[in-house]
This record gives C-alpha cells, sequence and structure tokens, in this order.
C-alpha cells in the first residue's frame, strides 16, 4: 500500500540530506559547474525580500550531480539561502533514495531536480521543479529533438534566465515570461 505524500519523515531524511559544500566536494561530475555557478549567481535584491519572511524554514532538493537541470538551478538556490542565513539547505541523492524521488515524479519520470520547501516543524509547504515552468513546457513540446540539439538551447536559455523563473517559482511568486521560441531556435 502506498504511503501518502504527508507520512514522509522530513526530519529524518534531514539528517541524511548532504549540505551544499560536501554534496559538490563528493560530486563525481560537473563538481566544477556546481562551484562556478554557485560563485557566479547573482541574487537579485527581491529575492533576498521574498525569502526573508522564510526564517526557520529548510529546503531539501533531490539531485544528482550530473543533472544540467539540477547544476543550472540547485546552485543558485544555494547561494540564496547561504545568503539569507536563515534558511538551510540540504540534498538528497535521487538514486540514494528512491521511495522519496517516486514521491515527486514529473509525467511519471524520476525527473531532477525536486525542491521542497519545509516549514519550522518539516511540514512541506511547497514542491518545485524539475525546471522552470516556461521551460518545462519548451521541454515537453520539443523531448523529441536530438539532445545534441535541445541542450544547447536549454543551456542558453538558463544563462540567459540567470535562475529568476526558479527563484520565482520557488519562493511562490509565480514565473517570468520568457519564451525559448520555436523548435531550433534559441
Amino acid at each position: 500500500m502506498a504511503t501518502a505524500l504527508t507520512d514522509l519523515d522530513f526530519a529524518a531524511l534531514w539528517d541524511e540530506a548532504l549540505d551544499y559544500g560536501r554534496f559538490v566536494n563528493e560530486a563525481k561530475k560537473h563538481q566544477a559547474l556546481w562551484r562556478d555557478v554557485y560563485r557566479l549567481a547573482r541574487i537579485p535584491d527581491w529575492a533576498l525580500d521574498a525569502i526573508r519572511p522564510l526564517a526557520g524554514h529548510r529546503i531539501v532538493v533531490i539531485a544528482e550531480d550530473w543533472c544540467g537541470d539540477a547544476f543550472n538551478t540547485v546552485p543558485i538556490l544555494a547561494r540564496l539561502c547561504d545568503l539569507s542565513g536563515h534558511v538551510d539547505l540540504r540534498i538528497l541523492r535521487r538514486d540514494e533514495h528512491p521511495e522519496v524521488m517516486d514521491r515527486y515524479l514529473t509525467n511519471g519520470a524520476r525527473s531532477i531536480p525536486i525542491v521542497i520547501l519545509l516549514d519550522e516543524n518539516f511540514n512541506e509547504v511547497r514542491r518545485w521543479g524539475p525546471r522552470p515552468a516556461v521551460l518545462q513546457e519548451w521541454y515537453l513540446t520539443n523531448r523529441e529533438m536530438p539532445k545534441a540539439e535541445r541542450y544547447p538551447i536549454m543551456r542558453r536559455w538558463y544563462a540567459r534566465d540567470r535562475g529568476e523563473s526558479m527563484l520565482q517559482e520557488v519562493l511562490g511568486m509565480g514565473a517570468r515570461d520568457q519564451g525559448l521560441g520555436t523548435r531550433g531556435q534559441g
């Protein structure tokens, strides 16, 4: 019998999760990208203002170091949490926690990252993932496109967006209206 999402013991999962530095230090792939995106992240003032009311909240991210969507978003979110000084972030490795990942499937797939905002009592407040809504819509429309064509378009989108759409969505502020164009355009 399946257990409801609310039956997850987020306090215990929090204790198992890795802080951002340890996750990156243990990364087998793209370690430099995780570090560089974090280092270069410019957190807008509106995001710092929006996270203030979340003092005492926690963020659990389901991710793996090889995931392009994760290394384009999670370091920015980690930087925001670090700058806030009052919202902690930890990462659960997807492949080590399939029972958690399977609670957060995207169209039946184990797509990551999944960001779970928890209140001070470890209750789920909201979730986000695996990518900003406008990019997810584009991805679903163009998923038959060969990866060699699709990924560079997605990388350019992430570079232009600079994490703003993800931050707005995670912080519950809606999404930016930044399109990707039609198939083959960036």
